[in-house]
């Protein structure tokens, strides 16, 4: 019979030395700790916090007010239909609710997709629409990468907060998954494995299917960005620090990025603009 796992701790620290004395060869591969509660407790202090007005108007820029519920909302502690019972309750208006709701909506139905779907979010659900085909991504991240090391402040102060942290913005996701999928020219269930690893919310459904998203295989053409867009919705934190600014790998227009990375591809029109990491859409030029 196993023996249940102990439940009561005096502080968070004891709860951190018991699970990595259960789990060692988990704390061996990465004794990193997020500062992320678990427990019903936390997720109701921070369902409390919620705006969802700020969150409509802001969501899109690394400080915005996002609700940081992905956690408990990806292990069951709160449930879709209580965040939104309790959105709309809180909103005086209720199209302040809207956007909220609506995020809450397309978690729904990735997860509904996932069921229906099972193994096959790990395959391409289309072809690359990049002019490459799936042979011409590499299986294997690259070294510079995982140890944080590019050169490119943006990328590698995300690696870092991914793997220390856990949890990263929506932006954030997109950013480090168009830089391996396009720039480095990784296959994207690679990428989509090392999330998972890492993301305290690493829920199958929705980080699959978004990265097939950014790759182009679930989605009508490939999602990537450029350094104008980054600077924009990150506040220029990492721009302001690089050294390679004004030389680094996202410089240039949009018309100008697509011929570098897609050479041999479809030529549609594309802009990098704020999108959700969750889900396709229509992009607007800027």
């Amino acid at each position: 019979m196993t023996q249940d796992m102990k439940r009561e701790f005096a502080s968070r620290d004891e709860l951190i030395a018991y699970l990595h004395e259960q789990f060692p060869e988990a704390a061996a591969r990465d004794s990193h700790v997020s500062p992320t509660a678990g427990g019903r407790k936390a997720a109701e202090e921070a369902l409390q916090q919620v705006d969802p007005g700020k969150y409509a108007s802001t969501r899109n820029f690394l400080n915005g007010a996002v609700t940081r519920l992905s956690p408990y909302l990806r292990y069951g502690v709160l449930s879709l239909a209580e965040v939104r019972d309790f959105v709309v309750e809180k909103v005086r208006h209720q199209e302040d609710a809207f956007k909220l709701v609506n995020e809450l909506g397309w978690r729904d139905y990735w997860q509904r997709l996932y069921e229906e779907l099972g193994s096959g979010i790990w395959q391409d659900r289309e072809s690359y629409k990049t002019g490459y085909t799936a042979k011409d991504y590499s299986e294997t991240l690259p070294e510079d990468v995982v140890n944080g090391t590019t050169g490119l402040v943006c990328i590698d102060s995300v690696v870092r907060q991914l793997q220390e942290i856990g949890y990263l913005h929506n932006h954030q996701r997109m950013w480090i998954a168009a830089y391996l999928v396009h720039w480095r020219r990784v296959r994207w269930q690679v990428g989509a494995r090392w999330f998972l690893q890492h993301l305290l919310d690493g829920d199958p459904a929705s980080n699959n299917l978004s990265w097939q998203w950014v790759a182009s295989t679930f989605s009508h053409k490939p999602y990537f960005f450029n350094r104008e867009n980054l600077e924009r919705y990150s506040k220029g934190i990492y721009c302001h620090d690089c050294p390679l600014y004004g030389k680094c790998d996202f410089e240039g227009s949009y018309e100008q990025l697509e011929e570098r990375l897609f050479p041999q591809g479809e030529k549609v029109d594309r802009t990098g603009g704020s999108k959700s990491w969750e889900r396709p859409q229509k992009r607007r030029k800027k």
